[in-house]
């Protein structure tokens, strides 16, 4: 059998990250298993759907590299498709028109609770052998509901939460077809997953009530049924579920806030997914181990700490020239115009084992390029008077000096040893002068960055 996976998102907001986990797991199944992975545009919403969400989440599946073999597909531009099926089914005896007007459905549920009965469709309109229907009703456009089996149950092997059963009395007639004759969800996918011969369908559990009315659609049509595995959800960092108010839940949030797509695509594996103790690996290599084996069936937490450490991680590995293009495009943003003195690539160098994220090295990385105006209380703590005299012999003697890290390594130790003086004494005002912070990498190595007219140029004025 070839692997067909799908990841079908609905444009009516941004790529989230319970999406960008469901389209992760459905590529790399697909490829660790040599199949097709299919991008799927349900766009009938027409109300919310917008041609912004479509970008966004094409944005999305960009940034994580996630590349789809077909598609994207779009709904809206298979209707006339979907009123073949439906037409099908009608003539089939497995849909029906249905008279009934929202204002009677109220009214039906009203009584249906009042007795303390689940609410659902009567089935007035449902066609049966024997029973004569009343004539339809003029002025009323009908929807067209499924007729589905009123007796036994649907059962499928979900290959992440096992056995699931629903009994055919809890499902009731589901609309297939709007008053206006556009095509629902439910019914759209199992079109879409009937022509695409969708293999696996892997998506999240908010759809496993769903699942039992697609499954009966499909035997209706006597078409394949794909096997179904349902992703638990995600819980934010205090337990409940993820939402807005965690932060950063789009998937371009995390590249506005300077996190590389790798460290998503590793974090996100790990969502619900695990290979031994496994915590770091690329993507290539969680093609290679994925499998749907593994899936826990429990909720998943998303843990904010985690990806930072592993951000960090692949900042360390990162090529400085990509890191600097990355690191460019966010001082860019804030208006900062790097130069080539220093290039920006040798301050990633010095300075990227320090950050968690693009916009911490762009934190650190802004000062080279721009005037920085140390806080008072910085300078009072740092330039006390029994540092002073060094700090001028050192201006003096900077100036001609050779311009590398070593040498001016040296001449900071000569004249701390003179003036009898510890390191921090005369490092910490150099790099408050420097870049306004007190905690840098090596300060010789700080000061090689620099022009050395901009360090005596900035030290000048404190002196």
């Amino acid at each position: 059998m070839s692997i067909r996976t799908r990841f079908a998102p609905s444009p009516t907001g941004y790529l989230h990250i319970g999406g960008a986990r469901t389209a992760l797991f459905s590529w790399a199944y697909a490829r660790g298993l040599g199949g097709t992975f299919i991008l799927r545009i349900e766009d009938t919403d027409v109300e919310r759907s917008t041609p912004e969400a479509v970008q966004a989440i094409l944005d999305g599946m960009s940034w994580l590299n996630l590349g789809y073999d077909e598609g994207p597909y779009y709904q809206m531009q298979r209707m006339e498709r979907y009123k073949e099926v439906l037409a099908q089914l009608i003539a089939g005896g497995h849909a029906y028109y249905c008279y009934t007007t929202p204002e009677e459905l109220d009214v039906m549920r009203e009584a249906q609770r009042a007795r303390g009965e689940k609410p659902r469709y009567d089935g007035a309109w449902r066609p049966e052998e024997g029973r004569v229907l009343p004539a339809p009703p003029e002025g009323v456009k009908p929807v067209v509901r499924f007729k589905n089996p009123l007796h036994g149950a649907v059962a499928w092997d979900d290959l992440v939460k096992g056995r699931v059963v629903f009994e055919s009395s809890e499902l009731d007639d589901l609309v297939i077809a709007r008053s206006d004759g556009t095509p629902t969800y439910n019914f759209c996918v199992v079109v879409d997953d009937w022509d695409m011969k969708i293999t696996h369908v892997i998506r999240g559990d908010d759809h496993v009530n769903n699942t039992p009315r697609q499954i009966n659609i499909l035997k209706a049509l006597g078409a394949e049924v794909p096997q179904y595995a349902h992703l638990s959800m995600i819980l934010g960092d205090d337990g409940t579920k993820l939402s807005k108010r965690h932060g950063a839940v789009s998937v371009m949030q995390y590249a506005d806030d300077g996190y590389l797509p790798e460290a998503v695509i590793n974090y996100l594996a790990r969502l619900g997914w695990s290979h031994g103790d496994e915590e770091v690996f690329p993507v290539e290599q969680f093609v290679e181990w994925f499998d749907l084996d593994h899936i826990t069936s429990s909720a998943a937490q998303f843990n904010t700490e985690k990806l930072r450490w592993l951000n960090q991680h692949y900042i360390k590995l990162a090529d400085n020239t990509r890191l600097a293009a990355l690191v460019g495009g966010h001082l860019a943003a804030r208006g900062v115009t790097v130069s080539d003195t220093p290039p920006l690539e040798s301050v990633i160098a010095l300075y990227k084992d320090r950050a968690a994220t693009l916009l911490e090295l762009a934190d650190e990385a802004e000062v080279f390029y721009i005037d920085v105006h140390p806080s008072q209380e910085a300078l009072d703590a740092q330039l006390l008077p029994e540092v002073m005299p060094a700090l001028r012999e050192l201006a003096t003697r900077l100036a001609d000096v050779e311009w590398v890290a070593p040498e001016l390594g040296a001449l900071i130790k000569e004249v701390l040893v003179q003036h009898k003086l510890k390191m921090p004494k005369l490092a910490m005002p150099l790099r408050v002068m420097l870049v306004g912070q007190t905690h840098t990498p090596s300060v010789d190595a700080v000061l090689a960055l620099f022009p050395r007219e901009t360090v005596l140029a900035r030290i000048a004025k404190y002196l």
